[in-house]
């Protein structure tokens, strides 16, 4: 990944960080999913800069990045977020420093929905309490702690309605770039970007 560029997000009273991740999100993620290589596949990863920040677990800026300047291009990420010129501030595109002394990975985590019903599930197949069962599952709890997105799906429809998800994202790091294929939210469950 040798191009990139940011997106800062700018809230106000009217919009807060949470409301304009998911808008600015879910522009992105149709912007990657019109421009796909292959079958849910993008030559346009995501980071999160200031992931784990203190105020917002995902900070205000959210990186694009890119082989080639051209992919960047090709997207127009200005024209998908159109709308949203008031909360948002797209960069010019830049090349990614040459020193990197890291490289994250940014993947998707998704938990079971109802943990009550995993764990009465669980308790009738184990044979064991429900309070057993709940335990098994009680570090559920922690990993959803972890920062999300609040998404709709318009390809997963529920009487005929989209459908809201939280996008949960896990950051790995790692010294050595990783290879992968990224999906059309720009995550991997491999692939790393540049860690700067």
């Amino acid at each position: 990944m040798k191009y990139y560029q940011d997106i800062a997000l700018l809230p106000d009273t009217e919009a807060n960080l949470g409301f304009l991740w998911h808008k600015v999100y879910q522009q992105i993620h149709l912007a990657l999913a019109d421009n796909k290589i292959a079958e849910n596949q993008s030559a346009i990863a995501v980071c999160f800069p200031d992931y784990g920040a203190n105020q917002f677990p995902l900070g205000d800026k959210l990186r694009l990045f890119a082989d080639t300047k051209i992919q960047l291009e090709k997207i127009n990420v200005n024209q998908w977020l159109s709308r949203l010129t008031d909360y948002t501030h797209v960069k010019p595109i830049k090349p990614a420093p040459e020193a990197i002394n890291q490289h994250a990975c940014f993947r998707r985590k998704q938990f079971k929905s109802n943990l009550l019903k995993e764990a009465e599930r669980r308790a009738k197949y184990k044979n064991e309490s429900l309070e057993a069962a709940l335990a098994h599952f009680s570090h559920y709890e922690k990993e959803s702690a972890l920062p999300y997105i609040n998404m709709t799906s318009l390809s997963m429809e529920d009487n005929n309605r989209p459908r809201n998800f939280k996008l949960f994202v896990v950051r790995e790091l790692f010294d050595k770039p990783q290879s992968g294929i990224f999906n059309c939210y720009g995550l991997s469950k491999t692939a790393t970007v540049p860690w700067f």
